[in-house]
């Protein structure tokens, strides 16, 4: 499925996947542009629709004193040079209706709903205004059905521009699990659909207030996603996910991108036969 209106986007017809990844969110500028720059050399190569990801600011932390970002507008700023110098189109999340416009204004191609944010209606009208593609994660407590509301409230709005995300589903306190047939059953409702696979393998609610992770499935949900059916995959990579300011716990290393991404598609091409 396309995304036909983001400015950029190469490689639709390459029979591949689209991707989204990035940091999780923006530590310096430095950073930020190599990894951008690194993901960029790699999607080329392979013919993958690349839209990179990082957050401006983080709002959803489990403790007081946990990084949330350099400041909004530095952060937009990167995020715009990026867009600008290497041309690509960018993601970023937002967690109030004030930052939809915010982000908008320095030219952010998707804006992103956090997943505990789904169903805030003024935060998915005001996203929808800005006539920017809104990537909405299901939440953790939702049924795959249940995204047709989130997604009406878009194209209420009168925006189609339209994508719904997998990652994860509460399991007990510290776990979450993908069922898979999450995917197709999106997919019915007419919208791309991804998985984030970073964040489905967290392990939250830890007792030290850190999120923990399992990145050593990354590959075998990277797998089991496109078996499926998922339009898009959602990574966020570090080049050192143990130094990483956020979610570094679950974060793939930079190094590994390429040869997950090259074993992946030769499956997405034998399941397309199917």
């Amino acid at each position: 499925m396309k995304l036909n209106n983001i400015e950029y986007l190469k490689h639709q017809d390459s029979g591949n996947f689209f991707l989204l990844a990035g940091p999780c969110v923006i530590e310096s500028e430095e950073l930020t542009y190599r990894v951008a720059s690194q993901i960029k050399e790699i999607t080329e190569k392979l013919e993958i629709p690349f839209i990179f990801k990082s957050s401006y600011r983080k709002a959803n932390r489990s403790k007081a004193d946990s990084f949330t970002g350099i400041g909004d507008e530095k952060g937009l700023e990167i995020l715009q040079k990026i867009k600008e110098e290497l041309k690509v189109p960018i993601v970023t999340d937002i967690h109030n209706p004030s930052e939809a416009a915010l982000a908008a204004s320095y030219n952010v191609d998707v804006l992103q709903i956090p997943a505990f944010l789904c169903r805030q209606t003024d935060l998915l009208e005001a996203a929808a205004r800005t006539g920017k593609y809104v990537n909405i994660k299901k939440g953790q407590f939702l049924a795959p059905y249940s995204m047709k509301f989130a997604a009406e409230k878009i194209e209420h709005s009168g925006n189609n521009n339209v994508i719904l995300t997998e990652r994860g589903t509460q399991f007990g306190y510290s776990d979450l699990i993908v069922d898979f047939r999450s995917i197709p059953e999106m997919k019915s409702l007419g919208y791309p659909v991804v998985l984030d696979i970073t964040h489905s393998l967290q392990q939250p609610n830890q007792t030290s207030g850190v999120t923990g992770g399992r990145p050593e499935l990354i590959a075998t949900m990277a797998k089991a996603g496109v078996a499926t059916g998922a339009d898009g995959l959602f990574i966020e990579t570090h080049p050192e996910p143990s130094k990483a300011l956020s979610d570094g716990a679950n974060m793939l290393k930079l190094d590994y991108l390429e040869g997950l991404l090259k074993g992946l598609i030769p499956l997405k091409k034998a399941c397309d036969m199917f």
